[in-house]
């Protein structure tokens, strides 16, 4: 089975969503056979960041809330990833447009190292509170998933694989994606959402019958 995952780094629910796939795939026999492969999705690709707006502000300006409406939804958001083992630390995250973390992505795919690159990006951002935009810091996140640094290096001088996210962007409209994380299995059955595991169960269940 073939897995499909539309998501964003900066997308809380995305870390969550893959926390609960993780646990559906422990319980469902044959799973690590299966082939899972993230797809570029950003939820705000004109956002211009200086490296110092905190999510609360940044939050509330999009949404038009007021700030402390934003904390408490943060709150929200914080407790939800508690229930996965997740500790998110907004008070420490670092807004940040997330176009060159893809492009990273598309490149830490070629090396087979596309799960674990998802991973380090996530907790680096959610968690250890790093700018995912800042290229010292990608590359110090794909060096630690095994990407040759010298790869990473020419990878930011130059546009390599930003078609690529592009294109699954676009394929993300095609197919009828209006947020993220969205999971395609075998390309027969979607799951939108960070669902609960039962959910990713009865899909994969529905995909194999």
């Amino acid at each position: 089975m073939k897995i499909e995952i539309w998501s964003d780094v900066m997308c809380p629910f995305c870390y969550i969503g893959k926390r609960r796939l993780e646990q559906a795939l422990e319980q469902f026999p044959g799973s690590e056979k299966f082939e899972i492969e993230w797809k570029s999705f950003q939820l705000d690709p004109d956002l211009v960041a200086n490296g110092k707006e905190n999510p609360y502000q940044y939050l509330a300006d999009r949404k038009g809330i007021s700030y402390q409406e934003s904390v408490k939804m943060h709150e929200n958001v914080v407790n939800a990833a508690k229930e996965v083992g997740l500790d998110y630390r907004f008070d420490h995250a670092v807004v940040a447009n997330s176009l060159d973390a893809h492009r990273l992505s598309h490149l830490a795919k070629k090396h087979g190292v596309g799960n674990e690159l998802e991973e380090r990006l996530f907790h680096a951002y959610f968690t250890e509170g790093k700018d995912i935009a800042d290229h010292i810091t990608l590359a110090e996140l794909g060096v630690e998933v095994g990407i040759p640094e010298k790869e990473i290096q020419m990878l930011f001088t130059g546009d390599q694989f930003m078609e690529d996210v592009q294109r699954d962007i676009a394929e993300a409209q095609q197919i009828g994606v209006r947020g993220v994380p969205f999971f395609v299995f075998d390309r027969k059955y979607a799951v939108s959402g960070a669902q609960p595991v039962e959910a990713f169960l009865e899909t994969m269940n529905a995909v194999k019958a």
